[in-house]
């Protein structure tokens, strides 16, 4: 006898609703009350973000880190250091961040958009050869929702590469971290991030003159004007230092979600060899084989606790065509709009009993489709 899903009057799986993100951990608590007690944590300078940057640098592969106050600011600063400027064009998917887009404007330059991979729904390496012109001075990629991009087919192109790495610290290719693919790599320490200071960023360097260019950006003479804070830093830390076995931890339990194969749920798919971290888990919604639309299917899981959400709006829809310019059809980024569902990550750490819980209940979401489909017709 399966249970009656909340949706339609049944218990949630989750009474208490997703958690509760950052975790409070002791290794944090030890790290906030050091930082109190030596009287490092409200400082200009201190320690914290100086060992921060060190060991994001050895983690990396990478020799120059730079810390500021969000992954926004990283991006921009990441464009500017590889030379963008107004007038320049940037290369980045139809399905990306929207922030990423509106940030290549507010340095005066142009996206240019390509479409992406139909197995995970990111950038696809095969599409950008014809979107590089004379005025290309970056490619903008993103690794989002537990999908890789390819980074060697993109850095073999010879256009500096700024990689965004905001959702997923922690992924590798083969042996070698993503974040470190790119000319400049980018972290975010936002709230909701795998690694979460409430805000933050950080830039991660191969190239000597791009560090400079970001350094002197970021500084209006003395002062570092979007700078990380001592505290963030300190709290920082410890994630870091356990970065790797969550990592395996979500992949883990992501695993054992897809192993239930709820047909009209198809994780993302990356090359072999990739190592995904995830942030919001992707997932590829066919509301056909699943027998609800991605709105009821979103409710229905909701209603148990489970946080799943819609994806990204394809960046072409519903904006003038004089704000970008197309690099060719771009099918696939508009059905990444129409079908991404993604789940939160706080659940994949709260241990196998609750991963479970998460696999049968969307199993038993399907298998109710019918009753839940009646009960919340089309409008």
């Amino acid at each position: 006898m399966h249970p009656i899903p909340a949706i339609l009057g049944g218990p949630p799986a989750f009474p208490d609703g997703p958690p509760p993100w950052p975790p409070s951990t002791d290794d944090v608590r030890d790290a906030v009350a050091r930082a109190m007690n030596e009287g490092t944590w409200g400082g200009y300078h201190g320690p914290h973000v100086e060992e921060l940057e060190r060991r994001l640098a050895e983690r990396y592969q990478t020799p120059h880190v730079l810390t500021c106050s969000s992954g926004t600011i990283a991006v921009e600063a990441a464009l500017r250091a590889v030379g963008v400027g107004p007038g320049d064009e940037v290369v980045l998917a139809a399905y990306e961040y929207e922030s990423n887009f509106l940030t290549v404007h507010a340095i005066g330059a142009r996206p240019v958009l390509v479409d992406v991979s139909a197995k995970n729904f990111n950038l696809d390496p095969a599409r950008l050869t014809g979107a590089i012109g004379p005025k290309t001075k970056a490619i903008l990629v993103s690794h989002l929702h537990g999908g890789i991009v390819p980074m060697d087919a993109v850095s073999a192109l010879g256009v500096p590469v700024v990689e965004d790495c905001a959702q997923c610290p922690g992924a590798a290719i083969g042996p070698k971290p993503c974040g470190s693919f790119g000319t400049v790599g980018t972290l975010s320490f936002g709230g909701s991030k795998l690694l979460a200071a409430g805000r933050g960023g950080a830039l991660l360097f191969q190239d000597e003159r791009a560090y400079r260019r970001a350094k002197l950006w970021l500084h209006r003479g003395v002062q570092a004007w979007a700078a990380l804070s001592e505290l963030q830093s300190a709290v920082l830390l410890p994630q870091l230092e356990r970065l790797h076995a969550d990592t395996i931890q979500r992949a883990a339990a992501v695993l054992r979600i897809a192993e239930e194969r709820v047909p009209g749920l198809e994780l993302f798919e990356n090359a072999p060899r990739s190592m995904p971290a995830y942030y919001k888990v992707g997932f590829r919604f066919d509301p056909i084989a699943f027998g609800l639309s991605r709105d009821v299917f979103l409710r229905a899981a909701r209603a148990e606790g489970i946080a799943f959400d819609a994806g990204f709006a394809a960046l072409h829809l519903g904006r003038s065509p004089s704000r970008f310019r197309a690099a060719g059809p771009l099918t696939e980024a508009a059905r990444a709009g129409e079908m991404v569902v993604k789940l939160h990550h706080p659940v994949l750490l709260a241990g196998n009993e609750s991963v479970e819980i998460v696999a049968r209940t969307l199993a038993n979401i399907y298998r109710n489709a019918s009753e839940i489909s009646a009960a919340f017709p089309p409008s």
